[in-house]
């Protein structure tokens, strides 16, 4: 029995990112490292509101809102988990896709 392997080599284009393609790419970094520090602000907000809704739920037996304050207290520690490893995460897979081929 013949078995054909047929490859197909794509062509690389050769592009790659730069910080000189487009004006105005500084304030664009100005503007995303101010949405990454409210973001964290948010985080601890959300964070102290949260631990609150914890305590006084668990002090007046209110499970429900015990519960609540649990979800509320992981909800904001992941969220400042995602924002403050925010461009480790993207180096990573852009290293991985840089890999690809």
């Amino acid at each position: 029995m013949f078995v054909s392997r047929v490859v197909v080599l794509a062509a690389d284009p050769g592009i790659s990112p730069n910080n000189g393609g487009l004006p105005g790419l500084s304030v664009l970094k100005q503007i995303v490292g101010a949405l990454l520090t409210w973001g964290l602000v948010a985080c601890v907000a959300g964070l102290v509101v949260s631990v609150i809704v914890w305590a006084l739920g668990h002090h007046g037996g209110n499970y429900s809102h015990t519960s609540n304050g649990k979800t509320g207290v992981l909800v904001s520690a992941g969220g400042a988990l995602l924002i403050g490893g925010a461009n480790a995460i993207v180096a990573f897979f852009s290293g991985l896709g840089a890999g690809i081929g």
